[in-house]
């Protein structure tokens, strides 16, 4: 244990207004605007996660100075240019994908757009990439989720815990609010408000707060909103389709389609086949990424297509679907092609050459045994 102390003072003024505020009251000014703060804490001790939390000025930032020095607290990411031309020069392009997509900033369009236009999420979720791609081992982050709503400020914090253990760094971040403690599963707590200090490096790590979501069957309405976030057309295929939306109460947060690519004839019927719907267009927006709903998604919707009597397929470029699909029992891999020329033409394509030499992995869909 080492104690950790500081003192707060704030000037005083004598102006005649503020004298007058004072003595209203019989206000000690002297008193009033001085903070001490002492800790006895072990934040030595190996760990991947450490939260100081308190409200506005009970010290965190002074403390977090006083412990890392202040430049540890200098902010990285650059307004004007894309979050993924702000790694390290000699970051090969995977491990700058690597880094954003263990943050869970995993949508592509995010990391090629000026990060000014980014939401306060996916900025916080940019800066902690970047910080953790430093060669320093401790990553310190101030006003933690300060500037998402709560649900959103959960998840990243459930994100970047998971991303600090399985990369081995320390991360410590400040914050006033207490209700990302549960998600965070921190490793030791100072709490400035009551100045204690709690080791929980031996605490079995369980969160106990849920959030609920449920699907439900949509139009085309809101692809609109998730079409930004999608690295393919931001047009729905033709044909016949499937939509269905990812809610957490009224919000929508997820969108996925189902659509048949290949032609159904009468014939087919006749010997038993299946009309073939492909899952695809699948988008959780970026500040819910982190909790596996994107794969949880898909799945919930490809077992009410397969209800439908649907041979349900699916076919992604996305490295991190790609990923998920290998470690679910619910996809069976059909391989990967190539395409190394454009077809012009038709509704559903984009501008020659974008999609040049772009894999393509193909899976289709294992219905879950009775009674699994």
């Amino acid at each position: 244990m080492k104690n950790y102390a500081l003192t707060l003072q704030s000037p005083v003024w004598d102006s005649f207004r503020c004298a007058k505020a004072a003595n209203s009251l019989d206000i000690d000014v002297k008193k009033t605007l001085r903070h001490e703060f002492s800790v006895d804490a072990d934040i030595e001790t190996e760990f991947n996660v450490g939260l100081i939390v308190g409200a506005s000025g009970s010290g965190k930032t002074t403390l977090a100075e006083m412990i890392y020095g202040s430049d540890a607290l200098i902010r990285l990411l650059e307004p004007d240019k894309p979050v993924i031309e702000q790694f390290p020069d000699e970051f090969e392009y995977d491990q700058c994908a690597r880094h954003l997509m263990g943050v869970g900033l995993s949508q592509v369009p995010c990391w090629i757009r000026p990060a000014l236009t980014l939401s306060n999420g996916q900025k916080e979720r940019a800066e902690i990439a970047l910080q953790m791609s430093r060669e320093d081992s401790r990553v310190v982050i101030d006003e933690w989720t300060s500037v998402v709503d709560r649900t959103v400020g959960k998840i990243m914090s459930e994100c970047i815990q998971k991303w600090a253990r399985r990369t081995e760094k320390q991360v410590v971040l400040l914050s006033c609010h207490y209700d990302v403690m549960d998600w965070l599963q921190p490793d030791w707590v100072i709490d400035c408000n009551k100045q204690t200090f709690v080791d929980r490096r031996s605490l079995r790590r369980s969160r106990k707060e849920t959030l609920d979501f449920d699907i439900r069957e949509i139009d085309r309405e809101s692809w609109r909103y998730f079409s930004k976030y999608h690295y393919l057309s931001d047009r729905l295929p033709g044909g016949h389709i499937a939509l269905f939306g990812m809610f957490l109460g009224i919000d929508q947060i997820g969108f996925v389609c189902f659509a048949n690519y290949v032609p159904f004839r009468n014939e087919d019927r006749l010997y038993g086949g299946k009309m073939k719907m492909h899952c695809n267009r699948a988008v959780v927006h970026p500040d819910y990424v982190g909790l596996g709903l994107g794969l949880l998604l898909i799945n919930e919707t490809s077992a009410i297509m397969h209800e439908r009597n649907f041979h349900v397929m699916a076919k992604f470029s996305s490295i991190p679907v790609y990923k998920a699909f290998k470690k679910s029992e619910r996809w069976r891999y059909l391989g990967t092609r190539r395409d190394h020329k454009i077809v012009k033409g038709g509704n559903m394509l984009r501008d020659a050459g974008f999609r040049l030499d772009v894999a393509a992995h193909q899976w289709e869909y294992i219905p879950e045994p009775a009674g699994g």
